[in-house]
């Protein structure tokens, strides 16, 4: 939280510091909004500030974002969020400005949404015994919104990179396609979060361009990307798969149930282009694996690693195999 709190005008880091209390180091997101209080989320919990943010305020904070150049920005601010030191993301809302009917940029800043990013090392390594069969095995993540689809993408791609030595598994290439600047969390280019040697970062590159754009450049063995959804990304997908690459990539949605029910995703899953199917499930704490699936949607997990969580729709993992945010 430390580069996210020097960012902020005095008043509003102290109102932050003052509504968060001792939970200061589990914040999730921050809202920033004008004529209204802030507000911290994290967990299930929703914290509301006693104060107004001011216009002023918020125009600083801008200022600092945009070191006082929004200029330096248009191509960030024409998708809404800017990505800062630490790798933390700001969504911004506010005045559109179009040109010829398509969005140029943002002006007059009137609500910000800070993500605070935290790796969480360790986290996919229960994951290994079923990712890994003598290669990689291309693998779709499944998950609702802020379920740690990304923190266990990060993980994956440096254990791929570093390698495991107490499992015999050999350090490989491994390319980012970061579409929105999050996986990585590039500044500059540079990766503000820690990955293994054998890493190469395409940053704010759409992932149907950067997955082509990878196999023909940097030849890597596993390609990790976030969120697909385009129907170009099926064709990049399938280009991949017949050179030979794994990929690890994440969808939006409750289950393999819902998403199978996609024709674009349909399509890929039911030619076998992913060998491993990760159902993530938020409840007390994002992260929580709920099912490990193969190609045709049966589950790989050994039963004694299941059991039934009333508050749940479904099979939760045990402590063993449960990884979450911190």
């Amino acid at each position: 939280m430390d580069k996210v709190l020097a960012l902020l005008p005095e008043d509003i880091r102290t109102e932050v510091i003052a509504t968060a209390g001792l939970e200061i180091t589990q914040v999730e997101e921050v809202r920033i909004r004008v004529n209204r209080p802030i507000e911290i989320a994290y967990g299930q919990t929703v914290l509301i500030g006693k104060r107004m943010v001011t216009a002023s305020e918020a125009e600083q904070l801008m200022n600092q974002i945009s070191r006082f150049s929004f200029y330096m920005l248009d191509e960030q601010l024409k998708r809404g969020y800017v990505t800062i030191a630490g790798g933390h993301r700001v969504g911004l809302a506010g005045k559109v400005v179009l040109e010829n009917g398509a969005v140029k940029g943002l002006r007059e800043i009137s609500s910000f949404n800070i993500r605070i990013a935290r790796q969480q090392f360790g986290v996919a390594e229960k994951l290994t015994p079923y990712l890994f069969k003598q290669k990689w095995l291309s693998t779709l993540v499944i998950g609702p919104p802020q379920t740690g689809k990304t923190t266990y993408l990060r993980d994956i791609a440096r254990i791929i990179s570093s390698g495991d030595s107490l499992r015999g598994i050999i350090a490989e290439k491994v390319a980012i396609v970061d579409e929105r600047s999050e996986i990585a969390g590039c500044v500059n280019g540079v990766p503000q979060l820690t990955f293994g040697n054998r890493v190469d970062i395409l940053d704010g590159c759409p992932k149907a361009e950067g997955m082509m754009m990878m196999i023909r450049s940097m030849s890597p063995a596993v390609i990790i990307a976030d969120e697909i959804g385009r129907v170009e990304d099926v064709d990049a997908v399938m280009e991949a798969v017949n050179a030979g690459i794994s990929l690890v990539i994440s969808v939006h949605g409750e289950n393999y149930s819902e998403i199978i029910k996609r024709p674009m995703i349909q399509q890929l899953i039911e030619l076998g282009n992913f060998k491993r199917i990760i159902e993530l499930r938020r409840q007390e704490m994002p992260g929580i694996i709920a099912n490990i699936l193969d190609e045709s949607g049966q589950k790989v997990i050994p039963d004694r690693y299941l059991s039934r969580d009333k508050s749940a729709q479904g099979p939760v993992v045990r402590r063993g195999l449960r990884g979450h945010l911190g």
